[in-house]
């Protein structure tokens, strides 16, 4: 995404109001708000209400549910870049006591940690926070249901874990932690862990009946990481453009594109939806969206965000089930895509510094055995391998800095080593990825191919 801003087509922003409007109504919701942005910047809210006149606009607040994992993954991931602790740490390590056993921070990340879905009666989201004061209290005698590691099982529990983890390493509260590195420096003014008008109720909406009825809202106390915090659609999607780029104040760019790595085993049976460090994944024609919904009594939000379009959508309902948020936030970037599809990059030559005649020779066809392989030249001295006949594996390459190879970014040679081996002559003999070797030629006589060539040529019967 980049900074610029340009206004949504008047024919964009009817469709955009019109889906709103038809969730609204659809989803009998007391209220239904939703934004956009695009290129790095909000483009366009909208909603609609069941009172006249008093629709809410992109600053209303609406508590956002399990949307706050992110927020807290995002301070776990900085206190790693920070050197404080390593995602691959067992928990006891920094919070000792907790009867959790070896569960690695990063497992309670990526909900693989085999932590209980939720805590022991009654149920959290109802009840008040001080019924629950210490970990003990959450984490209940029988909190490991599955074996550590094995599956994706969603965890509300294993995020208050967290919550309390940040809260130890950092010395403050999570809620003064969230607040001076994340919101302040995001910039986000309406994201509270308390509701500061303008605010929506929440609601229930009798299943049978067009009344409705109030929900509590209570403080969740030590669950707060979980899911305490209230948001605007305004803020979630400035939040997402933060998922999508980064930025340096607060998580670098490669960081949070760690996040969106799938962590665990797919999330459904249809291998349709993933989970990263603390991000939802969801894989679709229109591409991979990121992001996470949430929902508490008397409310329900989602956010999306699509890196490939440029896009970010949050979608608000203050009711406890019926408005589908999370459907509509990923329509949301559908209706602006097929409408306005994104201009792709002017086409330009690489900055002469970045090509050398040495690079640009290793450039072309390689083989690994009979397998035809296209390597190219990116920008930064970057390189990608890929099959020429698409059967084979494909994978991007940053250059090391002291120029002795390229490591791994993606796909199966992730974190793997690519080296051009030199002759005595100083001519490149082939390329070597992990141990394989990749010839100009397919086995050509007196190429490193392991185990050597048949000394017999090509023949046919």
């Amino acid at each position: 995404m980049t900074s610029s801003f340009e206004a949504l087509l008047p024919t964009t922003e009817r469709a955009l109001l019109h889906r709103v409007a038809v969730a609204q109504s659809e989803g009998r919701a007391p209220s239904f708000a939703a934004g956009v942005a695009r290129d790095g910047a909000v483009v366009w809210s909208g909603s609609r209400s069941c009172v006249d006149g008093h629709a809410p606009d992109a600053e209303t607040q609406y508590r956002i549910g399990s949307i706050t994992k992110v927020f807290t993954a995002v301070l776990v991931m900085r206190l790693r870049d920070e050197g404080l602790l390593s995602l691959e740490d067992p928990l006891e390590k920094h919070l000792p006591g907790t009867g959790v056993g070896e569960v690695t921070i990063a497992q309670l990340l990526g909900h693989t940690s085999g932590l209980a879905a939720e805590t022991p009666s009654p149920w959290w989201e109802r009840t008040p926070g001080t019924l629950r004061p210490e970990l003990s209290d959450v984490l209940g005698e029988r909190p490991m249901l599955h074996p550590v590691g094995r599956l994706h099982h969603y965890s509300n529990p294993g995020y208050t874990l967290l919550g309390s983890l940040v809260e130890a390493v950092r010395g403050v509260s999570w809620e003064e932690a969230l607040r001076t590195e994340i919101l302040e420096p995001l910039e986000l003014r309406r994201t509270t862990a308390q509701p500061v008008a303008p605010h929506a109720g929440g609601f229930a909406v009798h299943p049978w009946a067009d009344v409705m009825m109030a929900e509590p809202a209570q403080d969740l106390g030590v669950m707060a990481p979980a899911g305490q915090l209230w948001s605007t659609v305004g803020d979630l999607c400035r939040f997402g453009v933060f998922l999508a780029e980064g930025d340096d104040r607060v998580l670098s760019a490669a960081s949070v594109a760690e996040m969106r790595v799938p962590a665990a085993p797919a999330a459904s049976a249809d291998g349709k939806m993933g989970y990263g460090l603390g991000l939802q994944l969801v894989y679709s024609e229109r591409g991979t969206l990121f992001g996470h919904t949430g929902s508490l009594p008397g409310f329900v939000a989602g956010l999306w965000v699509s890196v490939e379009h440029g896009m970010v959508a949050a979608a608000l309902a203050n009711a406890t089930s019926g408005p589908l948020t999370a459907t509509v936030a990923a329509e949301l970037i559908g209706i602006v895509a097929e409408a306005e599809p994104r201009f792709p990059e002017p086409w330009r030559p690489l900055p002469a510094a970045e090509v050398d005649e040495e690079l640009l020779a290793l450039t072309g066809p390689w083989y690994w055995g009979t397998y035809a392989y296209g390597l190219k030249l990116g920008a930064g001295r970057a390189v990608t391998l890929e099959p020429l006949t698409g059967v084979g594996r494909r994978a991007t390459f940053r250059a090391l800095p002291d120029g002795s190879g390229w490591i791994g970014l993606d796909g199966y040679y992730q974190g793997e080593t690519l080296r051009a081996v030199k002759r005595p002559d100083g001519s490149v003999s082939h390329l070597d990825l992990g141990s394989f070797v990749f010839t100009r030629e397919p086995y050509e006589q007196g190429d490193a191919v392991p185990g050597g060539v048949d000394e017999a040529p090509w023949r046919g019967l």
